[in-house]
């Protein structure tokens, strides 16, 4: 992964460290359970290692705790350990590091742990389209949002401009938030978020429009709409997704409705507008996780999110006499959460344990003043 100052991630690894984890690669999954649980014994107290629902179970059944992005960011606020090793992505990373306090550290075992929905915004891009906006006086009034799924320097844009970050789980407080203080909203990265819950608000969707950064059909600045749409538009979504939300269709809920007639189909918001419109309900990881911990035994769910976790709620609730089955069957993996392997995780605690921090990810002090603005916002929403 190429590592840019607008994402702010610095990567403090030892030189004479960086060659070894080749040779973690190559050892064998059976024999990294013993070594990892004995390191995490020697830190105790001083490590604590988070770890994302769409993490593979080889390496999630060793958190302390587990999560969507929201909530490990509320528990980084909460720890007192001196190391917190981020089982995630690398703008969970980032989060961890401006909500941790002075002297801790986070840790990604692999960097090349992105999220392509936050790369599809880059923040010269943003700039690039605020100053447009600014040129047709259209900024008066406009309250940047961005979901958590962004980096750090995006985070910061949006603090700096009188904006938040958001959730899934909160993201019509956020919107409610920003309307209460402005007239229109920029929505960053995640068009179907922000579609599904502008739409949820009764905002119609001819009052949705996509900014496109690469569109040039229109012109260079322009987005890819006309001044008049973009002054009749009450939400600007930026054109991003979620590789794994988007692979769902309508044609999915369809197929699976006809071969089971009484499944409930719950989806992740982060899903096309389409999908969510035939669902029966959607929400957040957590909220998704809730609904089947409330339903009652001989419910059946389809759920539209990522494979990991449907398979551990299919196995969790199969004894409960509840059957979990994903809205796609061909599997909807995410690679980038995927990467983090047990080995990454050994190494990196074998490391701590040797007096070496590898991997560590750390904010700019004057991003992480402005991303911490708008987190903390969030935490207040």
């Amino acid at each position: 992964m190429n590592l840019t100052l607008d994402e702010e991630r610095t990567v403090d690894a030892a030189a004479e460290t960086a060659c070894s984890l080749e040779n973690y690669l190559e050892l064998p999954d059976h024999s990294m359970g013993g070594r990892i649980a004995k390191a995490r014994s020697q830190l105790g107290a001083t490590t604590i290692v988070l770890g994302h629902h769409y993490q593979r179970d080889e390496v999630i059944r060793f958190a302390d705790y587990t999560g969507d992005s929201y909530k490990l960011s509320k528990i980084a606020t909460e720890t007192d350990a001196q190391y917190i090793v981020f089982c995630g992505v690398h703008f969970m990373a980032e989060s961890a590091d401006v909500l941790g306090r002075d002297g801790q550290k986070v840790i990604l075992p692999d960097l090349n742990a992105g999220c392509s929905m936050a790369d599809m915004a880059e923040i010269s891009q943003v700039e690039a389209c605020w100053e447009a906006l600014d040129r047709m006086k259209l900024t008066e009034g406009l309250i940047p949002l961005t979901y958590m799924n962004s980096t750090a320097a995006i985070k910061a844009f949006c603090g700096e401009r009188g904006g938040l970050v958001c959730t899934s789980s909160n993201a019509r407080a956020a919107f409610e938030w920003a309307f209460a203080r402005g007239k229109r909203i920029l929505f960053l990265p995640d068009q179907h978020l922000g579609r599904n819950t502008g739409y949820a608000m009764g905002i119609p969707l001819e009052e949705l429009a996509v900014w496109d950064p690469w569109a040039v059909q229109i012109g260079p600045n322009t987005g890819g709409q006309t001044k008049a749409s973009l002054e009749s538009a009450r939400i600007l979504l930026w054109k991003g997704h979620c590789a794994v939300h988007q692979r769902f269709l309508p044609s999915h809920v369809d197929q699976v409705r006809a071969k089971y007639p009484e499944i409930q189909v719950i989806v992740h918001p982060e899903c096309r507008w389409e999908v969510c419109q035939k669902a029966d309900a959607l929400g957040s990881t957590e909220r998704l996780i809730k609904i089947v911990e409330d339903a009652p035994p001989g419910s059946m769910f389809a759920i539209g999110t990522e494979i990991h976790l449907v398979n551990r709620l299919a196995r969790r609730f199969a004894e409960k006499g509840k059957r979990i089955i994903t809205l796609d069957d061909t599997g909807c993996l995410c690679t980038t959460m995927y990467r983090i392997s047990p080995q990454h995780l050994v190494w990196a605690l074998e490391n701590l344990i040797e007096g070496r921090v590898v991997n560590q990810i750390a904010v700019r002090p004057s991003v992480k003043h402005w991303a911490k603005v708008a987190l903390d916002r969030m935490l207040e929403v």
